[in-house]
């Protein structure tokens, strides 16, 4: 079976000099934000990892970054492991904003961890298709988040999470787009950053954070 060979950080500045000598709009990106950092998180803590990609799901960085800092004191300040999330009560992972559907999918997912249906760390040796397809099976994980997971937390390189709001709006402003683009016309848009497209999209999560920045000064 084809494994997967770990993303270096040579890796990401051959990327980086690919896409910039293609790309004139993206080159600038890069020369402003400086090196990529796709962080393969995994080997410290594959469940959280995942768990904490989950609570993202359709909400904004913001509030999904303010429910992942209360999951965690939850549990003692830090990320629990599967057997002990199943300890918490409903209310209690109510009480720190998680939706019903998620504490759903947390438990599903916690209960397949914690039996060994699911090695979470088998994911990083495993091509990004067997990867996608091995997450997107599992109740509450859809595309984005199994894309996300493996951009942001296993550091793939060529993945795009194009159902990204975020992705989505930095193509529109970096661009110069008359409207923001459907996620189909953002995937056939990134064609052209293959086989770089993880690091095409972290420039575009940094582009827009550049132009926001602009904007409030």
């Amino acid at each position: 079976m084809r494994t997967h060979r770990s993303t270096t950080a040579e890796d990401l500045r051959r990327a980086e000099r690919s896409l910039a000598r293609r790309d004139p709009v993206l080159r600038a990106v890069i020369r402003e934000a400086g090196p990529a950092s796709l962080d393969a998180q995994w080997r410290r803590d594959a469940f959280g990892a995942l768990v904490q990609t989950m609570i993202g799901q359709q909400i904004s960085i913001h509030a999904a970054a303010a429910i992942h800092r209360r999951f965690k004191a939850l549990f003692g300040g830090r990320s629990p492991s599967a057997r002990r999330l199943l300890t918490a009560t409903d209310d209690e992972l109510r009480g720190v904003g998680l939706s019903r559907p998620k504490i759903v999918y947390m438990r599903d997912l916690a209960e397949r961890v914690a039996s060994r249906r699911f090695v979470v760390s088998k994911l990083e040796s495993m091509p990004d298709d067997e990867a996608i397809a091995a997450l997107v099976a599992i109740k509450g994980i859809g595309i984005w988040t199994a894309e996300v997971f493996l951009l942001s937390r296993l550091g793939r390189l060529d993945v795009m999470p194009a159902d990204d709001l975020g992705l989505l709006e930095g193509a529109r402003q970096l661009y110069d787009m008359k409207a923001r683009p459907a996620p189909d016309e953002l995937r056939a848009f990134a064609e052209r950053w293959r086989p770089y497209r993880s690091v095409a999209a972290w420039y575009l999560w940094q582009g827009r954070r550049l132009a926001m920045g602009a904007e409030l000064r």
